[in-house]
């Protein structure tokens, strides 16, 4: 079974940039889709980003396109999440994710193993 681990989360002003990093041990890519979802207070967790192991494709969040880029360094097993100008809105504790693939841009519901959460603060 695949194990993840999420870290680089930290606190940053708007505009300001962060990357997440996801390694996975137990497993390597090849064998599912990465998945990056966010939970802010009160909310649902929803999808962020999306890199699926059967296509190669990458598939983002309306939120956050254009300013969030996905990537996988297979050698390190592991997928990393650059997050350029920050918002006080993508304020959440992010998760990295195993899953079945990247349906619908990657739904909560197809995905089986869950990372620790990583917390982003943007400040304004």
């Amino acid at each position: 079974d695949v194990q993840l681990q999420a870290s680089g989360g930290g606190l940053v002003q708007a505009g300001g940039s962060l990357r997440l990093s996801c390694k996975a041990t137990g497993s390597t890519f090849v064998e599912y889709a990465i998945g990056w979802f966010r939970q802010a207070p009160g909310k649902e967790r929803e999808g962020v980003s999306c890199t699926s192991a059967a296509d190669g494709n990458t598939y983002y969040a309306d939120s956050v396109k254009g300013r969030f880029t996905i990537s996988t360094e297979n050698a390190e097993n592991t997928v990393y999440l650059q997050m350029n100008s920050l918002k006080p809105e993508d304020t959440a504790v992010y998760y990295c994710a195993a899953g079945y693939g990247c349906y619908d841009r990657g739904q909560v519901r197809d995905f089986y193993s869950w990372g620790q959460g990583a917390q982003v603060a943007v400040s304004s």
